[in-house]
């Protein structure tokens, strides 16, 4: 390291900049940040569900129930007016054979309470068989 030792002006202004507190610092914070990761990481080691995404096929036979960011149903391309008409129009698909699937697809964005509603509907004893979309492979559901 250079010290600069007076050539006797005192009035001259120092270009260079100290940088020593800002390694001691950093020095500092990095060492802090090394012992406190692996006291951060530990936890008790848990085998998380893998899921997997698959193409569905969409039969002309399926009943395709959207839900839009706003909570909107749609039958198809039709707009629902409540869960009620929604139960209503499934009982016609219920007496189908062979039964229809159906196929709920909620907006990321939207409310449970509106795709709660659609899958309670469809889940009346008067109605098809249903799927949500996208489907998960069988035995994976808690209530199967």
């Amino acid at each position: 390291m250079a010290i600069n030792i007076g050539s006797g002006k005192d009035d001259e202004i120092m270009s260079e900049i100290n940088t020593t507190p800002l390694v001691d610092v950093m020095l500092v914070l990095l060492i802090i940040f090394l012992i406190t990761i692996p006291v951060v990481t530990t936890s008790i080691k848990v085998d998380l569900p893998k899921e997997k995404n698959m193409v569905r096929e969409t039969k002309p036979e399926n009943v395709i129930i959207s839900v839009d960011v706003k909570g909107k149903i749609f039958l198809y391309d039709t707009p629902i007016k409540n869960s009620d008409d929604l139960l209503q129009r499934m009982k016609k698909f219920a007496v189908m054979k062979p039964q229809p699937e159906v196929q709920i697809r909620g907006d990321g964005k939207s409310d449970f309470e509106s795709v709660g509603r659609v899958m309670y509907a469809v889940s009346a004893p008067a109605s098809p068989r249903s799927g949500s979309s996208p489907s998960r492979n069988k035995g994976t559901r808690p209530w199967q």
